[in-house]
């Protein structure tokens, strides 16, 4: 039996070493790449961030424009408007799937939320350039559809799982000493809900913000298919736009292998592989701050 153990340990370990090193590699990689726009193309990290002039030549002799700020905006307008439209849906789910109607909702609503994890990208993608798009082109009586707003309401729906899943962990995980207490000094189940549940809970529920900010800044597919992909800042929610992963995705295959236009591309990807470890930054500080709090509780 000990044998046995020891031979499981092992290959969990090495699993566990796998992955590591797999994490390693890929970031190593991705540095490589990515810095070449720096150090062999020599343009400079301000004008990859901030110049919204995107004209880098297909060839190894460089000379281009790489202002990647239209995409950078893009990106952030889309995420956050989906943010903000997925959020407070999010938070009213998780809030009815732990204390208005647990049990129903453990056999009925959270498996049909968590479906929505499983449903491809395209899917998504699909559904919104069909159905979307031209809902918001009639509605607003738009020249065309494809937006920033399509492109946030599909990441909305997409990330809704995520942020409605962890959240309602976390609501569920407060001890339910506090409900009771704060039902024996007379208060109602609304006032307990925000002023108990969703205060103690907060670090779970910014964790599970977070992680669905996370995917909603490295989702590419359903992104590019209603955004419009236009290399123009938007001025508004109804303007066409383009992010990082929709550059990438839409362009990388076309590139010069090594070529000023692959490389920068490459420090796009690179520019996703930092944002997604300052995420992962933030949540293991949420978590701690978090754990810390109920210990002193």
């Amino acid at each position: 039996m000990a044998k046995k153990d020891s031979v499981y340990r092992g290959l969990v370990t090495a699993c566990g070493l796998f992955i590591i090193l797999l994490t390693l590699a890929i970031g190593i990689f991705l540095i490589i790449r990515g810095t070449n726009t720096f150090t062999v193309y020599r343009h400079h990290v301000a004008e990859f961030l901030f110049s919204p002039i995107w004209n880098p030549k297909d060839d190894f002799v460089g000379g281009g424009q790489v202002g990647a700020a239209v995409f950078i905006m893009g990106s952030i307008c889309v995420c956050f408007l989906a943010l903000l439209i997925s959020a407070p849906f999010s938070l009213a789910a998780a809030v009815f799937m732990s204390v208005i109607s647990p049990k129903v909702s453990e056999k009925i609503f959270r498996p049909s939320v968590e479906i929505f994890v499983g449903i491809p990208s395209v899917v998504y993608g699909w559904v919104g350039a069909t159905v979307l798009v031209p809902f918001l082109e009639r509605l607003f009586h738009l020249p065309f559809g494809y937006s920033v707003l399509a492109g946030g309401i599909v990441l909305a729906v997409m990330i809704f799982p995520t942020i409605a899943s962890v959240s309602a962990d976390a609501i569920a995980g407060v001890p339910y000493g506090y409900q009771e207490a704060a039902y024996g000094l007379g208060s109602t189940r609304w006032q307990v809900i925000r002023r108990v549940l969703l205060p103690a809970a907060k670090p779970g529920i910014l964790t599970g913000i977070i992680l669905g900010l996370s995917r909603a800044f490295g989702e590419a597919l359903a992104v590019a298919m209603v955004i419009g992909k236009t290399k123009a800042f938007p001025s508004s929610i109804f303007s066409p736009a383009s992010s990082l992963t929709t550059a990438i995705a839409s362009d990388m295959g076309g590139a010069t292998e090594g070529g000023e236009y692959s490389a920068g591309l490459w420090s796009m990807a690179l520019l996703l592989l930092l944002i997604s470890y300052l995420f992962i930054f933030l949540t293991r500080r949420i978590s701690l701050k978090g754990g810390r709090n109920h210990e002193r509780s």
